[in-house]
């Protein structure tokens, strides 16, 4: 009997290794004779779209074969068990994904030796299922070998073998297609459309459900980045393959193999030089050219569509930094959360609210919400008491000017109508409620209740210097903030001026951020709502407006600004009334 192997999936200096186009998987197969003999069937498939159509031995690169021996080197033949059971594989538009894909499950299907087995491709549409069916049956049509072992009807999609009744299906997703599915090999396409899906992790849950009692099997997950900042199911497998390739999380059972830039590519926008285009695109003047990207770039300037470029490929996620009508203070959002907030944000928001208030001699609320298919963005800003000096440049002289530190806070409520109005976002609204970050309400609409006690705990506190709203959008909570002592009479209730008159808050607030004079308590909700802002000039000022009308939220950033209005007028906190006691005599 032999030794079990010992291995790691960790890549910890993967950025060294992609830089100079070496392989991204740290070690070789687990089990040599299965990886080679799995790979000289691949080697053998016919690329039949391809010029000649040669052979994937002919053709293919190198990283190619060495992902292919990754996945079939991780077979132990004598405990009909797979060591590494999921690979996910993260690379840009055009670098022979769907072939690759079509290549490796065909391989699977014909090593494969359990009879009447199950092989799934899910696609996240008809279009993209079509992707990989054609190249899968291009292969055994041009092999004289192949049509003999495999089968194909073209009407269902699907490819049989002759021998075992194994059959490779491939489908569109739809809880009716996947459903109760017993597959042992399942290769996940696009996976950054499931991300847009609501519910697409239960769906894939049940295509993947075979592999409790086929332990041969293995799971593929492929995909390009996203057009939009992660979300759902994409987010998840996207966070979590990259903490194991990482090192930061333990889990030899799983693999990822990422062309994506390094972090000082990205910050510096060294991926707008063509000659890095290489790191993403390992296919480059194979399958994909450089010149083809490049009119790309030169001809999508929309802000739109230059995202979907980068995205698709350059294999760039999309974050709040990317466009050229941001908002000046994306740039530094991400550089200034604070330690100790930021921790305990991660733990339990409402633990990083409550030590805002404490380490705050003063706290500004901002809320900012519309209807019903609206978030209603609730924020602080706390003022700290400590002094700094901060030096600035004004007209070549460099001048020291004492600031005080400001520390804002966020969350949001919701209806939970918007799940169905607000389709294309409703999973990442479900993302920010794992998080703790956004709460549902229903047809009581509890959202206004609960502002307005959490506005009461910080006037109890002694720490309230006022609460700024959009005038639009005060309606049933002006009466329940008079309740408790919250009023425009007594000057704690701001209507704030939106449009361009909130200019002067938004600059403070964007000014600050570098200086590391604004400080954040993390969180994923508000990078995204920023990334959804729009910085419009007009003849004298500029405004803050949504990137495109509907969908895309931007409350949340909206309610710090209001908070920042009022805290920019320097307020004094309404102190808790003390009552003394006298003696009657």
């Amino acid at each position: 009997m032999r030794s079990r192997p010992v291995w790691s999936t960790a890549c910890k200096d993967w950025e060294e290794r992609i830089v100079n186009r070496q392989s991204l998987i740290p070690f070789d197969p687990l089990f040599p004779d299965e990886a080679e003999a799995a790979l000289a069937v691949f080697k053998s498939l016919r690329i039949v779209d391809a010029p000649g159509q040669p052979t994937f031995g002919e053709a293919a690169e190198e990283w190619v074969f060495d992902f292919v021996r990754a996945i079939f080197g991780a077979y132990d033949f004598e405990k009909a068990e797979r060591l590494i059971e999921e690979f996910f594989l993260l690379i840009a538009k055009k670098n022979g994904k769907s072939t690759i894909a079509a290549g490796i499950m065909l391989t699977a299907l014909i090593r494969n030796w359990r009879y009447e087995a199950e092989l799934l491709i899910v696609a996240p549409t008809l279009e993209i299922a079509g992707n990989s069916f054609k190249p899968a049956a291009a292969m055994v049509r041009a092999d004289e070998n192949l049509r003999k072992l495999l089968h194909i009807q073209d009407n269902l999609k699907q490819i049989t073998h002759r021998k075992t009744k194994a059959v490779l299906k491939v489908v569109a997703a739809d809880p009716n297609t996947v459903g109760g599915k017993k597959a042992a090999f399942v290769l996940i396409d696009e996976l950054w459309l499931f991300g847009k899906q609501p519910n697409a992790g239960t769906m894939l849950e049940e295509a993947t459900g075979g592999r409790a009692t086929r332990r041969e099997g293995f799971i593929i997950y492929l995909s390009t980045h996203s057009d939009e900042p992660p979300a759902g199911v994409f987010k998840e497998k996207l966070e979590m393959f990259r903490d194991i390739r990482d090192g930061i999380r333990d889990d030899p059972t799983k693999l990822a193999v990422f062309y994506e830039f390094p972090a000082s590519m990205l910050k510096s926008k060294a991926y707008l030089d063509p000659s890095t285009w290489y790191i993403t695109n390992p296919n480059l003047g194979i399958s994909t050219r450089e010149s083809y990207i490049q009119k790309k770039l030169d001809d999508n300037t929309e802000p739109g569509k230059r995202r979907e470029t980068l995205a698709k490929w350059l294999n760039i996620e999309i974050s709040m930094g990317l466009r050229g009508d941001r908002w000046p203070g994306a740039d530094h959002w991400e550089k200034a959360a604070d330690i100790e907030l930021s921790e305990l944000y991660q733990q339990d928001p409402w633990k990083a609210f409550d030590r805002l208030i404490e380490r705050a001699e003063c706290v500004t609320v901002g809320i900012d919400g519309g209807g019903l298919d609206d978030l209603f963005g609730f924020s602080l800003i706390g003022r700290e008491p400590e002094v700094h000096e901060v030096e600035i440049e004004i007209m070549g002289q460099s001048i020291t000017q004492k600031m005080k530190r400001w520390l804002t806070w966020s969350h949001a409520w919701a209806h939970e109508g918007i799940l169905e109005i607000r389709k294309s976002i409703s999973t990442t609204l479900r993302d920010f409620e794992k998080a703790r970050e956004l709460d549902f309400v229903g047809d009581e609409l509890i959202d206004i209740a609960s502002i307005v006690a959490l506005i009461e705990i910080i006037k109890e506190r002694g720490k309230l210097g006022g609460v700024g709203v959009d005038p639009a959008g005060l309606g049933d909570m002006v009466e329940l903030l008079n309740e408790i002592g919250i009023n425009t009479e007594n000057g704690l209730l701001i209507g704030v001026p939106q449009g361009f008159a909130l200019m002067n808050a938004i600059k403070t607030t964007e000014r600050r951020l570098p200086r590391r004079m604004l400080l954040h308590s993390g969180g994923s909700m508000m990078p995204w709502a920023i990334s959804n802002l729009k910085i419009e000039p007009t003849a004298t000022a500029i405004r803050a407006t949504k990137q495109n009308v509907g969908d895309k939220k931007i409350d949340p950033v909206m309610s710090v600004f209001d908070a920042a209005y009022v805290m920019a007028t320097n307020p004094v906190p309404v102190k808790k009334p003390s009552y003394k006691i006298y003696a009657i005599a």
